[in-house]
């Protein structure tokens, strides 16, 4: 029986005055952001909102996300956390869909945030740096926290919605605290972390890894709203930052930023890679040009964002997702569910402290990933003689051509060998004979030079005949959500280039 907003409470209790987060040159204590914590419950108990109600938390990495993530759960409330760039819509979808009470807005986006909350009938509540802190000096401080039992919503966390409208991963006080303590112990974080926060704190890797995690170890999170590669640089530099989480797109960006070496990220100690595959190339680059170990970790919504890790203590196989953690049992399974032979892929599946309680309102969806007990990730992978995984592809995005199983992860770990590639992807596209053939869309670096033709022959190369890409094509960006990951499903094929699939 415990919530997970007394992490905050024993932190202040231990060292008020040690810095907790860091906005530029706004920084709060533990103190300090305890206190405003206190007054964001009362203010939002003064709105009615009572132990279990949701609360839709709509915030960019600033210090009152925090404030209100743990004021809401102060009160034994169940925060959505949601993507500030949604329209009116979806703001309506998740805060309908989680029967949220409030709405707590940021100013940049009131209109979508007011006209979602009206259509849901929420009450909406926006966040307008000065009139914030007048509103948070009204109001009664709530300093004792809500007893929740482990099983308790803490956090309903809505998937991308890759296949349908999104769903709530529904995340218990218990699951929230095993993957604080947890992705404390595995990165031996403590009071001296300063850790950069740039990925989106409403997902779950940034509320995770990075928030909860710095939150319990005692450390200082210092804040980055938008992912600039040169912002990123120099937050390390001036902050003297011990961690960086980032997603692979972030760590290439930061690769081939032109004034690297101008700053000095020698306090950088441990970086944290999930969200999607790191190409081992990016992997190696940033090694060499950073002298900091980047560790690849693996998890979902579903699971708190954690799953596996490269303990930094064990080898490190570049590739790998690397061993289970914090109990966490894992297989790999056919689509009969039967374990599948060392070295075969298969689904990953998986149970433990990390697992959801299931997706809210949803006990179809819920029963379907459960099923026996086990959460289906729709994760390919493979497993090695030590017990290291690795991820093969998304189960949807595997293609088939002309009957064979063609995995977009392994050619596009190939295509980051070229020299001239900074990122690509490998899609299906539709074929009148094959039913799919394999097609990549590239987007070369800086001053680099390569034609579609050159990265086929290349491909051709290395490759066997049924899964090299026919179709090529270069793209100036490749669509990105929120934390940076790559979008498959919203790289257009050109019409020109569909034609020659055929």
């Amino acid at each position: 029986m415990t919530n997970f907003a007394e992490q905050l409470s024993a932190a202040a209790a231990e060292n008020a005055d040690h810095p907790a987060v860091k906005l530029d040159d706004i920084v709060l204590t533990y103190g300090q952001l305890d206190a405003a914590v206190a007054r964001a419950a009362g203010l939002l108990r003064g709105l009615g909102v009572q132990p279990g109600d949701r609360v839709g938390l709509q915030l960019p990495n600033v210090p009152y996300f925090p404030i209100a993530y743990f004021g809401a759960l102060r009160l034994g409330a169940v925060v959505v956390p949601m993507n500030p760039l949604l329209k009116d819509r979806e703001v309506a979808y998740h805060l309908s869909d989680s029967g949220a009470r409030v709405m707590i807005g940021w100013h940049q986006f009131e209109q979508p945030a007011r006209a979602g909350s009206d259509e849901a009938g929420a009450e909406p509540l926006i966040i307008v740096p000065g009139e914030f802190e007048r509103m948070l000096a009204g109001a009664d401080a709530v300093n004792e926290v809500t007893i929740r039992a482990d099983d308790d919503p803490a956090v309903i966390i809505y998937t991308s919605g890759t296949t349908g409208t999104p769903k709530g991963a529904t995340l218990m006080h218990s699951n929230v605290r095993a993957g604080a303590e947890v992705g404390r112990d595995l990165v031996d974080a403590g009071p001296d972390s300063v850790t950069v926060g740039t990925l989106p704190l409403f997902h779950v890797f940034g509320m995770n890894s990075i928030m909860n995690v710095t939150i319990r170890a005692r450390g200082l999170l210092t804040l980055v709203p938008r992912f600039d590669p040169g912002k990123a640089l120099e937050v390390i530099a001036r902050d003297h930052a011990t961690t960086f989480g980032g997603v692979p797109t972030m760590y290439a960006a930061m690769l081939h930023h032109p004034d690297r070496e101008h700053y000095d990220v020698s306090s950088l100690d441990l970086c944290i890679s999930g969200g999607a595959a790191l190409p081992v190339e990016v992997l190696h680059g940033f090694d060499d040009a950073f002298g900091c170990k980047v560790l690849e970790g693996y998890g979902l919504s579903e699971t708190n964002g954690m799953a596996t890790f490269n303990l930094p203590d064990r080898e490190r196989k570049p590739g790998s997702i690397g061993l289970p953690t914090g109990g966490t049992e894992i297989k790999l399974v056919d689509d009969q569910d039967n374990e599948v032979p060392q070295g075969e892929p298969g689904e990953l599946v998986m149970r433990g402290p990390f697992v959801m309680k299931g997706y809210w309102n949803r006990p179809e969806a819920t029963e379907s990933v459960m099923r026996g007990g086990w959460f289906h990730t729709g994760d390919i992978a493979t497993v090695d003689g030590e017990g290291y995984l690795f991820i093969v592809d998304r189960k949807k995005d595997l293609i088939i051509r002309g009957g064979y199983n063609v995995y977009p992860r392994e050619l596009e770990e190939v295509l980051y060998t070229h020299p001239a590639v900074r990122e690509a992807a490998v899609i299906g596209v539709p074929h009148d004979s094959l039913g799919e053939e394999v097609g990549a869309a590239v987007v070369v670096k800086e001053g680099a030079e390569a034609t579609p033709e050159e990265l086929r022959d290349y491909m051709k190369q290395r490759v066997a005949a049924y899964k090299y890409p026919r179709v090529v094509w270069l793209m100036e960006e490749l669509p990105k959500g929120a934390t940076g990951k790559v979008l498959k499903r919203e790289i257009e094929v050109p019409e020109a280039v569909a034609e020659t699939a055929g």
